[in-house]
């Protein structure tokens, strides 16, 4: 399911999380991330640029390995 759009100049209520300990760095995330805020770090693990990210969850779903969480913003 998809994630409301914000509105204009408000922040997404979700974003992605990657653990590090779990990741594959195999660049599944990076692929599907519609808003290229996810990277695979010098091929060890993925990051999340939460600037970039909208929360959509896609990385997440696409994960593999289960190593991203979509957490609620403070």
């Amino acid at each position: 399911m998809m994630e409301k759009k914000a509105a204009k100049g408000a922040k997404p209520k979700r974003y992605a999380m990657v653990d590090r300990e779990h990741c594959a760095a195999c660049g599944a995330c990076e692929a599907v991330c519609p808003r290229g805020a996810v990277s695979v770090w010098q091929g060890s693990f993925s990051v999340v640029d939460g600037a970039l990210c909208v929360g959509c969850g896609r990385c997440s779903a696409e994960c593999p390995a289960s190593a991203i969480s979509m957490e609620v913003r403070a």
